[in-house]
């Protein structure tokens, strides 16, 4: 088994990308696994960015071959926002239920559909290489929450080709679409 650390804290994440790599010889170790937890600060422009910060803080942390990630959601008529700010959008300790709220709040002042793509890069770091991977799915933002699963603005995002919004999706079902299962399948193909 190779030991690999998740760069995050987030059990969402989590429990998804564990999901995906449980037919791996990858062991998934996260950050809630740990002591001593840097702060790793997000300013880069980009998802990317972002997700490789966070692989080389932790790989320079403890030594142990990390992947980061960085995902959110883009909106058209936002000028894609609300971007690398998605887990923060209403504010810095913003909720899930914050960030959505403002979210339609904005959406208001725009007829529907409101067209939406949920992005992730993935990135693995073993101190000599970076390597990325891309995902992403396209779809829709509706006016009310709809489903318990998933987290974020899941329950606003509705998958093109879907009657049901990614809350209401099933882990299973969301691994097969998601952003993030994406990534981190073709990610699994380069570490691998």
């Amino acid at each position: 088994m190779n030991k690999i650390i998740f760069a995050t804290k987030n059990r969402g994440k989590i429990r998804e990308v564990n999901d995906i790599l449980k037919s791996s010889n990858i062991e998934l170790v996260s950050l809630l696994d740990l002591g001593n937890v840097p702060e790793i600060v997000e300013d880069g422009l980009t998802f990317e960015d972002n997700a490789k910060i966070k692989a080389e803080i932790i790989f320079k942390t403890y030594g142990i071959p990390a992947m980061g990630d960085d995902s959110g959601l883009v909106v058209e008529q936002l000028d894609g926002r609300p971007g690398v700010y998605s887990a923060r959008y209403a504010g810095e300790d913003a909720t899930d239920d914050e960030n959505n709220k403002k979210l339609l709040l904005e959406l208001n002042n725009y007829s529907e559909p409101h067209h939406a793509r949920f992005v992730c890069s993935a990135v693995y770091y073993d101190g000599n290489r970076f390597l990325t991977a891309y995902g992403e799915v396209k779809g829709i933002i509706i006016k009310e929450q709809r489903g318990d699963n998933g987290f974020g603005y899941d329950p606003l995002f509705l998958p093109d080709g879907y009657t049901l919004t990614s809350g209401e999706l099933s882990l299973e079902e969301k691994n097969k679409i998601s952003h993030r299962a994406i990534a981190f399948r073709n990610l699994k193909k380069l570490i691998v």
